[in-house]
């Protein structure tokens, strides 16, 4: 592939020609090999340029090889090629977008040592990063400095400072101070300082103010935006007033705003808290009628709102429905589903949503660890008690080689279970995984363990008479 990427070149090698290539090139080992044959093709001819340099970076920051990026980034300053601004930016996103906000202010200093000035586009871009992934007291002294170095505010970079002090509820009351001083120092508020703020006080259950706020856009003519009514809706199902949430989604609507995947989310968890999952269902169905794709967080609201209800069913339809999607469920969800099965001692069903997680890999991690193994204990249970003590058996095997610890109750159960049915096998097994761990069976157990044995051995010796009676037999014959 690589030498059929090499032979493409003209004689005379362009910029055009090669950001065409790498452009066109998917996979990122392939997009290098080009970028590293324009310039071997011919001796003294094509050098690389601001604009191919960039691209080149763009792709391997979109493919996280940030070290091979800021080499390119060194080798620019071996050639001298000038780096622009928009070129270190994209690094600084990308390590915002994998959650590195400390990388992203390390490149951004960096941006000196390439003669490169930073602008007030790159303040409030690393600035918007540091908040976004909450190292608060970090922007906070990044704020400091960039005013340190002359750079005066803006309404942008005022945003990011309000949106910084909405995400602590003890700097809450700093962010609405700066919000009503604006006006005075020359700065109008926009759609984003009062969806920031009207956010920040439904997040800390401050709903009257966030709806005064609301109500002051509209009076002043800065129409709210579908991200400033979805804050506005949380807020109100969040404080359980539903019947608002729905008059204000019913407004957004009818005023032709078209509500976004968050939008649908925030009034399904509205219902589902109310006990009204199967409007929440509904809802679905409009948003999906719209268009609308959801997301993880749509399903996870809706199955957590059916189990509470006991409506299992529905919510094993809508996980069907969420897999067909090409998401993927994870233990939280199957465990609110095989717990509701439990409850209506469906446990046969519940063994084989169990069995579907095995094959989908899908693992809990280590906070709902704990939870999981009391799942799968619930589920033996009453395999043993009401379903298939050989499906419980299998599932129990299942536990020990996954490391999920099975209880004393459940293990004694197993045993007297097989000790009643006369499985001297699968007891003697269980009661050798009791003795490795050290848990010792009930006192009952040891009797039918003993009488099991004991019934065994007789029907060992009734067999070998039988057997000797037989020989003899056909000796006297012979």
């Amino acid at each position: 592939m690589a030498t059929k990427t090499i032979m493409k070149w003209s004689k005379r090698v362009t910029t055009a020609q090669v950001e065409k290539l790498i452009r066109a090139e998917r996979d990122i080992e392939k997009a290098i090999v080009v970028f590293d044959s324009a310039t071997a093709e011919y001796s003294n001819g094509f050098q690389h340029d601001e604009k191919t340099f960039g691209l080149m970076i763009s792709r391997l920051v979109s493919a996280n090889q940030f070290k091979s990026a800021e080499e390119l980034l060194r080798r620019m300053k071996e050639e001298r090629c000038a780096v622009s601004e928009d070129i270190f930016l994209s690094i600084c996103r990308g390590y915002g977008r994998v959650h590195r906000p400390l990388e992203a202010m390390r490149v951004f200093h960096k941006m000196k040592d390439f003669d490169c000035q930073p602008t007030l586009k790159s303040f409030i871009t690393v600035l918007d990063i540091l908040v976004e992934e909450n190292q608060l007291k970090v922007a906070l002294r990044f704020y400091r400095y960039m005013r340190e170095t002359g750079m005066s505010p803006t309404v942008a970079s005022l945003n990011v400072l309000i949106k910084a002090l909405c995400k602590n509820s003890g700097t809450l009351d700093s962010a609405l101070k700066i919000f009503q001083e604006m006006p005075s120092k020359g700065y109008d508020p926009d759609v984003y300082t009062y969806g920031t703020l009207i956010n920040g006080l439904c997040k800390f259950r401050k709903i009257d103010d966030a709806k005064e706020l609301f109500k002051e856009m509209e009076t002043i003519g800065c129409l709210p935006s579908v991200v400033t009514y979805t804050s506005l809706i949380n807020g109100l199902c969040q404080s359980e007033n539903l019947s608002e949430a729905i008059r204000l989604f019913e407004q957004m609507v009818g005023k032709g705003i078209e509500p976004n995947v968050f939008t649908y989310s925030s009034l399904m968890d509205g219902f589902c808290k109310s006990n009204h999952s199967i409007q929440a269902v509904k809802l679905l169905n409009m948003m999906i009628s719209k268009h609308q794709k959801p997301n993880m967080i749509t399903y996870s609201t809706l199955i957590n709102g059916l189990c509470k209800e006991g409506k299992v069913q529905e919510a094993s339809e809508i996980l069907d429905r969420m897999k067909l999607q090409g998401l993927k469920p994870d233990a939280g969800l199957y465990g609110k589903i095989i717990i509701g099965l439990c409850n209506e001692q469906r446990f046969v069903e519940a063994a084989n949503f169990l069995d579907e997680m095995v094959l989908g890999r899908i693992t809990p991690n280590r906070l709902t660890w704990s939870l999981h193994g009391r799942t799968y204990n619930a589920v033996v249970e009453g395999l043993t008690l009401y379903g298939d003590i050989n499906q419980a058996f299998r599932l129990y095997q299942s536990m020990r080689s996954r490391g999920i610890s099975v209880n004393s109750s459940n293990l004694n159960m197993l045993m007297k279970s097989f000790c009643n049915q006369g499985d001297l096998t699968k007891a003697g097994r269980i009661l050798e995984d009791m003795m490795v761990d050290g848990c010792a069976p009930t006192e009952d157990i040891w009797g039918l363990l003993l009488n099991l044995f004991q019934d065994q051995n007789e029907l060992d010796n009734a067999a070998e008479s039988l057997l000797a009676s037989i020989t003899e037999t056909g000796d006297s014959e012979t």
